[in-house]
């Protein structure tokens, strides 16, 4: 089975950055699509960003184009979400997801999803 585990998340003011970890396990990473999803306190979870399987392309939500940058270790099994420009908007807790589908835009393309780590951005 497939294990996700999140780790970096934290406190950090308006315009500072937060670098998150996903750890992946149980199976080779590179066949998998990897994504990022967040879910604010009243709010659905949402799509942040994805990388897809073998190509390593990208996609981001636009709320975050610019701002984010995903990136995978296939030879760690790791994909990183590096996050620059925090808004308060940003806080959530943000989640590691994957899956077979080649695009991962909403979470019903997702197989498998992490326990989350908190991301909160103060002003």
């Amino acid at each position: 089975q497939v294990q996700l585990v999140e780790t970096g998340g934290g406190l950090v003011q308006t315009g500072g950055s937060l670098r998150l970890s996903c750890a992946f396990s149980g199976r080779t990473m590179d066949v998998y699509t990897m994504g990022w999803f967040r879910q604010a306190p009243g709010k659905e979870r949402e799509f942040v960003a994805a990388t897809i399987r073998w190509t390593g392309s990208t996609l981001y939500a636009d709320s975050v184009k610019g701002r984010f940058t995903i990136s995978r270790d296939n030879a760690k099994n790791t994909v990183y979400l590096q996050m620059n420009s925090l808004k308060p908007e940003d806080t959530a807790v943000y989640y590691c997801a994957t899956g077979r589908a080649t695009w991962i835009r909403g979470t019903n393309d997702c197989e498998f999803w992490g326990q989350g780590t908190q991301v909160t951005v103060s002003s």
